[in-house]
């Protein structure tokens, strides 16, 4: 029964991470409805990022790699600067994108958390959030390819992204309105908000990587945190492949009517 539930919280990871439905949402919902030990175990929310963090990096591998070559390239390689040009830049947008939610999230993460302890309302409310900005994109499609992305548009990506350390607002999907809304296509925008996923991701995982080696949990729930990896891996890329198909269709405004019933249901249940 601990196999299949750990297999389950994998599964949920894997398909709310890449869709704009907001995977710490979700798990605080969970958390509230099924008051277990298992949705309160913080050690295996790293495991299942870490297991998303994998499938998108897989998905990314070509696009990382050619991008700190390129950076380092610009660096060290004088004499062909200019065709490195474009990507160092890029590097350099994905950190200014990214340093107004580390900021927030260092400051404020842990107060917003205690405030918000088994708040249920403001969860439907955050959720409603997402289901607004979804459905005023709907229609949204820019030109900007990704040497067109400006420093001004790295900054409001950034300073959007900031909401998203509540839980119930989408980072994926608050990045990708924010993409579209300073004119990217959407080929574009899916591109640059699951770039922008690895550094706050990867800061994520690293500020609670030593909780995880040092729990006293983590030898005897070995295999069913690696079945829960797993689960989150394999569905978080095909997941991504969906995703990608909906983006490219301008459905994601079919997100925000999900959004809606679920904050729906969390208004009823929590009444």
């Amino acid at each position: 029964m601990n196999y299949l539930i750990y297999i389950i919280l994998g599964i949920i990871q894997g398909f709310s991470e890449p869709l704009p439905i907001s995977s710490s949402g979700h798990i605080y919902l969970f958390k509230n409805i099924f008051n277990t030990n298992m949705f309160n175990d913080l050690n295996f929310e790293i495991v299942a990022n870490f297991g998303s963090f994998l499938a998108i990096l897989f998905i990314f591998r070509k696009e990382i790699i050619d991008l700190i070559t390129a950076f380092f390239k610009y660096i060290f390689d004088k004499k062909n600067r200019s065709q490195y040009k474009n990507k160092f830049k890029y590097c350099w947008l994905i950190v200014i994108s990214t340093i107004p939610v580390g900021i927030v999230g260092i400051i404020f993460k842990d107060l917003i958390e205690a405030k918000l302890n088994n708040n249920m309302y403001f969860l439907g409310i955050a959720f409603l959030v997402t289901a607004l900005l979804l459905f005023l994109i709907r229609n949204k499609d820019g030109q900007k390819k990704d040497e067109d992305i400006t420093i001004k548009d790295a900054i409001i990506i950034g300073l959007l992204q900031m909401i998203t350390i509540l839980p119930g607002i989408s980072r994926s999907g608050t990045v990708l309105v924010a993409c579209l809304i300073v004119g990217m296509s959407r080929k574009t925008a899916l591109k640059y908000t699951f770039i922008l996923y690895f550094p706050i991701s990867i800061a994520t995982m690293l500020l609670g990587v030593s909780d995880l080696v040092s729990a006293n949990t983590l030898t005897t729930l070995a295999i069913p945190y690696l079945l829960g990896l797993i689960s989150a891996l394999i569905v978080t890329y095909f997941t991504y492949k969906w995703l990608t198909e909906l983006v490219r269709k301008g459905k994601l405004w079919k997100f925000s009517i999900y959004c809606v019933f679920l904050a729906l249901f969390i208004f009823i249940y929590f009444r």
